[in-house]
C-alpha cells in the first residue's frame, strides 16, 4: 500500500483509479459509494490522538466532522471501532468510512425547478426565489431548496445537509451556494469562517439614507420572542457595511455587504438604524414615514425587499476567484419602477 502522505489512498473494493481529480484529490462525491479507505499510520504520527492524525491524513475533511465519524464508528484501527482520544504508534491500520451520518440522510428529493446559474462537479450557484425555504424545518418538511437539491443531484444524500453552507431567509430572493462534495463542503464552510466570502444585497429601506455606514453590533435570539433576533450583549459578532444606491422621497435602496451571515442579520441591523426594510412585518415597528404618493405602494409589498445580488468565493478546487451576479427579481424590479414612475414630474396640461 502506498504511503497516505502521497495522497495515494487504498480502497478495498479495489477502484482507487476513481479517487482523483475531478473536485480535489480524494473526490469525496464517490467516496461514499466505493467503501473504506485504509491507512498505515506514519512512524512520525507515534503517540498522537487518532483524532489529530486523521487530521493530518485527511486535511480536506474538518476535525469536527472526522469526530462525528469516530464516535459513529465509521473509523477503525487494526479492525476494532476506535475512540477519539485512542493514541497510535506507528504502523496501525487505519480504516475510514467517509459517509455523512445517517441522521442527515433522511430528506427526500422532490421536483422543484431550480434557478441554476453555475454548476460544475464541486458547487452549484442557485437564484433562490422569495418563497422557497430553504432547509427543513419549523413546519417546513417539504417543499424546500433542500429537497429540490437532492432531486437535482441525488448525491447530495450522501452531503450533510444536501451541500448547503449557508442560507437565505425564505422571503429573501438571490444567490446561494452548495456543495456537491464533502471536500468542497469544507472549504466553502472555512473561507465563511475567515469571512472571505463577498456577499451583496440590494435592500430597500424605509427613510432617506443620507450616507454610506456600517453597522457592528452583536446578534442573538431576541429574550422574549424567540421566533425573532435581536441586537444583544452576549450575542454572536455581525458586522454589516450599506452605502447608497440611489435615494427617493422616504425611501432608500442600499447596497449591503456581509462581513458575517447572522440569521435576520441585514434585517436587524437596518431596523436598528431606523432604516427598516420595505414589507418587514417582523422588524417594522409602527407606521413609518414616507412620501404620500408612495405611502400604499410601499405598505402593499408582500415581503422584506432584500435581494442576495451577487455571490463571490474562491473556487474549492481551483482556487481560483469567482463572482456571479443576477437581476432583481420581477416583484422588486417592478416595485422600484413603480417608484420611480410615482416621484416623477408629471406633465403640465397646456392652457387655452
Amino acid at each position: 500500500m502506498r504511503h497516505p502522505k502521497d495522497k495515494q489512498l487504498a480502497i478495498r473494493r479495489g477502484e482507487s483509479d476513481v479517487v482523483s481529480a475531478a473536485c480535489g484529490i480524494e473526490t469525496t462525491a464517490k467516496l461514499p459509494l466505493l467503501g473504506w479507505l485504509t491507512f498505515s499510520t506514519p512512524g512520525e504520527y507515534a503517540g498522537m490522538r487518532l483524532d489529530q492524525v486523521l487530521a493530518k491524513l485527511l486535511p480536506e475533511y474538518s476535525r469536527s466532522r472526522l469526530q462525528e465519524w469516530i464516535v459513529h464508528k465509521q473509523v477503525k484501527v487494526d479492525g476494532a471501532a476506535a475512540a477519539i482520544k485512542q493514541k497510535v504508534w506507528g504502523g496501525e491500520t487505519i480504516e475510514v468510512m467517509p459517509q455523512s451520518l445517517p441522521s442527515e440522510r433522511l430528506h427526500l428529493g422532490e421536483d422543484i425547478k431550480l434557478d441554476i446559474v453555475f454548476e460544475d462537479e464541486c458547487i452549484l450557484i442557485i437564484n433562490k426565489p422569495a418563497g422557497l425555504v430553504v432547509h427543513p424545518g419549523n413546519g417546513n418538511w417539504q417543499g424546500t431548496l433542500l429537497n429540490a437539491l437532492l432531486h437535482h443531484a441525488p448525491q447530495l444524500s450522501e452531503i450533510p445537509r444536501a451541500g448547503i453552507v449557508h442560507r437565505l431567509d425564505k422571503d429573501t430572493s438571490g444567490l446561494l451556494v452548495a456543495a456537491k462534495t464533502l471536500t468542497a463542503q469544507t472549504a466553502l464552510v472555512r473561507q465563511l469562517q475567515a469571512r472571505s466570502v463577498k456577499r451583496e444585497y440590494l435592500a430597500l429601506v424605509y427613510g432617506e439614507v443620507e450616507r454610506n455606514g456600517t453597522v457592528d453590533a452583536p446578534l442573538g435570539r431576541h429574550p422574549t420572542q424567540r421566533t425573532k433576533m435581536a441586537i444583544v450583549e452576549e450575542g454572536k459578532p455581525a458586522v454589516t457595511h450599506y452605502g447608497v444606491a440611489e435615494r427617493f422621497p422616504g425611501c432608500t435602496l442600499l447596497r449591503c455587504r456581509l462581513e458575517t451571515g447572522r440569521t435576520h442579520q441585514i434585517r436587524v441591523h437596518l431596523a436598528s438604524i431606523r432604516h427598516p426594510l420595505v414589507g418587514d412585518s417582523t422588524y417594522i415597528k409602527g407606521a413609518q414615514k414616507c412620501a404620500p404618493e408612495l405611502r400604499a405602494l410601499l405598505s402593499a409589498f408582500p415581503r422584506q425587499a432584500l435581494h442576495a445580488a451577487q455571490l463571490g468565493l474562491e473556487h474549492p478546487v481551483t482556487g481560483e476567484w469567482t463572482e456571479w451576479q443576477v437581476p432583481l427579481p420581477e416583484d422588486m424590479a417592478q416595485l422600484l419602477g413603480n417608484i420611480r414612475v410615482e416621484i416623477s414630474p408629471r406633465p403640465q396640461a397646456k392652457e387655452g
